[in-house]
């Protein structure tokens, strides 16, 4: 696998916060498996862990929301993706509103789209969920950079796979 590690290690994609909201719980997650998947329709996919808590939500909605975070929001990165809401209410003092199909976003993300569901697919230790955005929004005065993997490297999951 030293080949495959190779070529991994030169991919810097964005992260992104997805959150999700079913049966009265809201959860959320930094991931850093997201892509366009579709261009006509469009579509997105954002893969989670099946040992995260935001996978056990997301399997319940019908929509989940996906953030793009600015390379300053670090400490919002590490709140998402280094605690988990099995122990943490990661949603607590942060500005929100709700969105289509009653989703969470995150008033701070420089953008960020809602998506129904259209179908779910596994893929080793994480499913990826295709979403058809529906709502979407952007803070039109930011043009800085966005947080990528290289920023969001040291980390430590909430959940470590196993």
């Amino acid at each position: 696998m030293a080949g495959m590690d190779a070529f991994i290690g030169r991919l810097d994609p964005d992260m992104c916060v997805v959150t999700a909201v079913a049966g009265g719980e809201r959860a959320g997650c930094l991931v850093g498996f997201a892509s366009q998947c579709s261009i006509r329709p469009v579509r997105f996919v954002v893969w989670l862990s099946e040992v995260n808590h935001t996978f056990r939500v997301a399997r319940n909605a019908e929509v989940l929301a996906v953030h793009l975070l600015a390379r300053e929001q670090r400490l919002l990165a590490e709140l998402f993706g280094g605690r988990t809401g099995d122990r943490t209410d990661k949603f607590e003092g942060l500005a929100l509103r709700e969105a289509y199909g009653g989703a969470v976003v995150l008033e701070d993300a420089p953008a960020w789209f809602v998506g129904r569901i259209v179908t779910r697919a596994g893929g080793g230790d994480h499913i990826g969920f295709v979403l058809d955005p529906v709502e979407w929004g952007s803070d039109e005065a930011y043009d800085g950079p966005l947080l990528r993997l290289s920023g969001a490297h040291s980390i430590e999951p909430g959940h470590p796979v196993d």
